[in-house]
């Protein structure tokens, strides 16, 4: 049988053994027929809050949050509507600041924005990208569990009014992406990201995709982002082809709650029993633009593998793991992933990204990891991994020496799908 696997923006096709495979993927939406007048009427009609029209005051300072070249949210649509929202309700265009929820990922230049945003939007407004490292761009909202100041991007905090958009999907420590996070980390320093997203936390069985409540690392994301004052939320939900499926808009928890429920009943995906093998992707682009996102997709393929078994992720990474980048330099600092784990739990040893390659490691402990991307062998053995230069041919070979009754499951969107045991 042939599946289609997403990979960078087109769609890697594999061959997988007929009686042997299951394929595990969202439960299909349609798209809305009338995006734009979804957005409007949600915008008018949100979810524990007044309209959005009803917060807009003459001169108030208005700052849209929207998500970086990483997210798949089509920013290109949603942000001119809620511009033009705005200017329907007598917002003026010097009122308003347009910042990037970065989180700790590296700038967008200015192609990017235009891409992601339109020429339009950021020839004519003022656009920002957050500043993770800088403590004069961010202020102090009371400290983290561990005491570390929780900064905040000051554009964030004074403004009169935050509109924090995105999209919700699966997240594979925070449970779902979009509400809060989308001031935190989305537009925290870097300092309060570490903490936020340190050992403990990520260690801990609640901080697994699907659950938020419950979740400490969520729950404190959560409550830093409600320091920042009231905040209105609009997110959107995707299907497999960035099609609008839903529009939650309103108060952040409120709002977001509704959204990831939404997102809950097609993305998890019940199985009866693990797989010997499972072949999972990081759901194409933008997602799968480079290794430190890779993470996601082999944690929504772990959940349902046997341990010891063979786990392949197909992604492009485009731009590598990034070189240079804090994972890559943390990766490369340890002889093996066995170490990385030794080393995160030395006391007072941190390092930037270093969830992803914590998140990585303990993986590794329990299944053997290979990768299909653009990434040269030599940098993918670098981060520990194994290149896979053929998925099928590997995927045969494995079977070959394994039971007649081995099983293989595939999820061509990846982490957009959350596979459980039954």
């Amino acid at each position: 049988m042939k599946v289609s696997l997403a990979y960078g923006q087109g769609v890697l096709d594999v061959e997988f053994p007929d009686g042997r495979t299951q394929v595990i993927e969202p439960a299909h939406r349609a798209g809305l027929p009338d995006e734009k007048g979804a957005l409007f009427n949600a915008l008018a009609h949100p979810m524990g809050s007044a309209p959005l029209a009803n917060a807009l005051r003459p001169g108030a300072r208005i700052t849209i949050l929207f998500t970086d070249i990483t997210r798949a949210t089509p920013n290109h649509r949603i942000i001119p509507w809620l511009l033009e929202y705005l200017h329907a309700h007598g917002v003026e265009r010097d009122q308003i600041t347009l910042l990037n929820q970065l989180g700790t990922h590296r700038p967008n230049t200015q192609a990017e924005l235009e891409r992601m945003l339109t020429p339009e939007v950021v020839a004519q407004y003022r656009v920002l990208n957050h500043e993770p490292e800088s403590h004069e761009a961010c202020v102090a909202l009371g400290t983290t569990r561990t005491g570390t100041p929780a900064w905040i991007n000051r554009h964030c905090v004074e403004a009169d009014l935050r509109i924090v958009t995105g999209f919700i999907e699966p997240h594979f420590f925070a449970g779902f992406s979009g509400g809060p996070k989308g001031i935190m980390p989305g537009v925290a320093h870097v300092e309060t990201v570490m903490s936020n997203h340190g050992a403990g936390n990520i260690g801990d069985p609640r901080a697994t995709f699907g659950i938020c409540e419950g979740n400490p690392l969520w729950e404190e994301l959560r409550d830093i982002a409600l320091r920042a004052g009231p905040t209105f939320l609009l997110n959107v939900t995707l299907n497999e082809r960035r099609d609008i499926t839903g529009v939650f808009a309103g108060d952040l928890v409120t709002a977001h709650r509704q959204g990831r429920e939404f997102v809950r009943t097609s993305a998890m995906q019940r199985v009866e029993a693990p797989f010997d093998i499972v072949v999972t992707t990081n759901s194409g682009y933008p997602l799968d633009q480079n290794l430190y996102q890779g993470v996601k997709g082999m944690s929504a393929g772990a959940r349902v593998l046997k341990e010891g078994g063979l786990l392949i992720l197909a992604a492009e990474c485009r731009e590598g793991v990034p070189a240079g980048s804090p994972l890559d330099k943390l990766l490369r600092e340890a002889s093996s992933p066995e170490e990385i784990l030794t080393l995160l739990a030395t006391p007072g040893f941190v390092r930037p990204e270093q969830w992803q390659a914590q998140i990585q490691a303990l993986i590794q402990r329990r299944a053997r990891v290979r990768v299909y991307s653009s990434i040269a062998p030599e940098t993918l053995r670098a981060a520990h991994l194994d290149p896979c230069p053929d998925i099928g041919a590997l995927v045969r070979e494995e079977l070959s020496r394994l039971p007649a009754d081995a099983r293989v499951a595939v999820l061509p969107q990846g982490p957009l799908t959350i596979p459980y045991l039954a």
